[in-house]
């Protein structure tokens, strides 16, 4: 039984890449941004009535994200 002491280097897969806090963190600061937005547009109802659930699920989102690695 041999144990191999170097590690080997895997090429990383997509969710690997994607799972990161830098690009989620920005999702999720881009559904805080457009949850505001929807609050303050003067045109439509149904904008204005989604846009509480946008910010909130924005907000829970960032808080998730940034407890994921670096």
């Amino acid at each position: 039984m041999s144990l191999d002491v170097t590690p080997s280097i895997a090429p990383r897969g997509l969710a690997d890449r994607m799972l990161r806090r830098g690009p989620l963190e920005a999702v999720a600061t881009a559904m805080i941004a457009a949850g505001v937005v929807m609050l303050m547009q003067p045109f439509s109802l149904t904008l204005y009535s989604w846009s509480f659930a946008t910010t909130l699920f924005g907000t829970v989102m960032f808080t998730i994200v940034s407890k994921v690695r670096e």
